[in-house]
């Protein structure tokens, strides 16, 4: 009889295998910022998360700055980060302290959001503009940067909480509070030159960010996974989400039931990391593009966490080969009582999205928008995002594609919003209602595989 897989050593591969010494993880690891400040020069300042209004983070900075003293490094400037969501406003004034100060490096100390505002920030302050809007989309700091001949400082990037995986990856998530619209960059550029992630940061970290983070975690392996259908990718999209979504569904009950879990945040912590790890190998679709248009609403891990199920049924008849691996984690876990072996397309994918919804109610955690308010006004604000091209990467990045060309090859405009409309029009009043029924797929003769 064979043995469980032991998800925690093939996270610890998998990742030692990506980052190599760029990254240092695991409990202990905070020493490791000054290793990496002081090969980066002699000064630095210091981005933190809740700085002077939220205690629990000066004992990691004081671990950070004492790190840093035992090498030599001059702390320039200690400022405080940004709020949930990484505001603009707070991307323009951390760019402004680091246009002043011109340290060797940024040591971005938080969650995703801080971490995001200090990688826009940082294309700012190198760049010398006053707009983050001409950046947002694929490859646009790159791009500039080999225009104008520059680089952007180093950044490191010392995570706090297991979520986004904003300390790995190409993609910063900029919000407008005006709009309540968040766009994104992606770029190679904005990768942080090195990143850490000491995983006792995330004890006893409160219900809220515990089940948002992780379950962000999931969204992003979950993805990739189904959106790597057809691609070159696939076999270690499957790699990948095995481990990282079996770590945070084995896991979360424990870390909420009992918040001072090592064990369990550490895999929650190594699963996430596994999550981003996933979006620098493919890309995410549906449930992260609807979450930037309800921030008004929601948090990001928890709106990507209701939009999935629903997503799930939506992309069915493409991913037969992910749902049974999702499946199978599921069942494992509790959350799927029935066999699903021969079940396919979208009945397969009723049975997986039901077990993703057992799991959202473990953790007390709504399972749909009608529940949390989202109204006709947001439905329409995610509709907009949809046809907005700088968005297009979330639907190309789907294993169903809205995006319809001519025979050139060339996107049909009018046909792609009508798609949006229709389709995704009808999957958002699924998510609203909970009614997996209301779901309407792309017939098979159009579906992009």
């Amino acid at each position: 009889m064979s043995s469980a897989p032991d998800h925690k050593e093939k996270a610890l591969e998998l990742l030692h295998g990506w980052k190599k010494e760029s990254y240092a993880f695991g409990i202990g690891s905070l020493p490791k910022v000054g290793d990496f400040a002081e090969l980066a020069g002699t000064s630095t300042i210091l981005v933190v998360t809740g700085w002077k209004t939220e205690k629990w983070i000066n004992q990691f900075v004081d671990e950070v700055k004492s790190s840093l003293r035992k090498k030599g490094i001059a702390i320039r400037d200690v400022i405080s980060g940004a709020r949930p969501n990484a505001p603009r406003e707070d991307v323009y004034r951390i760019a402004n302290q680091i246009s002043k100060m011109k340290p060797d490096s940024i040591i971005a100390v938080g969650g995703g959001s801080t971490i995001d505002a200090v990688k826009a920030a940082s294309v700012l302050a190198t760049l010398g503009s006053d707009d983050i809007e001409r950046y947002f989309g694929m490859g646009l700091v790159t791009e500039k940067l080999g225009a104008e001949d520059r680089k952007l400082p180093p950044v490191i990037a010392v995570q706090t909480a297991a979520s986004s995986g904003a300390h790995l990856t190409k993609y910063s998530n900029i919000t407008a509070p005006l709009t309540g619209q968040k766009k994104l960059i992606v770029d190679e550029a904005v990768v942080p030159r090195w990143a850490v992630f000491d995983y006792k940061t995330t004890l006893g970290a409160p219900y809220a960010i515990t089940t948002d983070g992780a379950l962000d975690g999931i969204a992003h392996c979950l993805e990739v996974l189904y959106g790597a259908t057809g691609k070159p990718f696939f076999a270690r999209a499957m790699e990948i989400a095995e481990a990282g979504i079996s770590l945070i569904v084995e896991n979360l009950p424990k870390a909420i039931d009992n918040p001072r879990d090592e064990d369990a945040r550490v895999r929650i912590g190594l699963g996430t990391d596994l999550g981003a790890y996933a979006i620098m190998v493919g890309g995410t679709n549906y449930g992260h593009l609807f979450s930037f248009s309800v921030v008004n609403k929601l948090t990001h891990g928890r709106a990507c966490a209701i939009v999935n199920p629903y997503a799930t049924v939506f992309f069915a008849p493409t991913i037969t080969e992910q749902l049974k691996l999702v499946g199978k984690i599921l069942k494992d876990a509790g959350y799927i009582a029935k066999d699903i072996e021969g079940y396919q397309a979208k009945d397969l994918g009723r049975i997986v999205a039901q077990g993703m919804i057992r799991l959202l109610r473990r953790v007390n955690f709504p399972t749909s928008f009608n529940e949390v308010g989202v109204d006709d006004e947001d439905k329409e604000r995610i509709l907009k995002a949809a046809k907005n091209p700088q968005l297009w990467s979330k639907l190309e990045q789907a294993p169903v594609s809205l995006i319809s060309r001519d025979q050139k090859g060339d996107i049909d405009i009018k046909q792609t919003e009508e798609n949006i409309d229709i389709y995704m029009g009808a999957l958002v009043d699924a998510i609203r209602t909970g009614d997996f029924a209301s779901i309407k797929n792309v017939p098979v003769e159009e579906v992009k595989t």
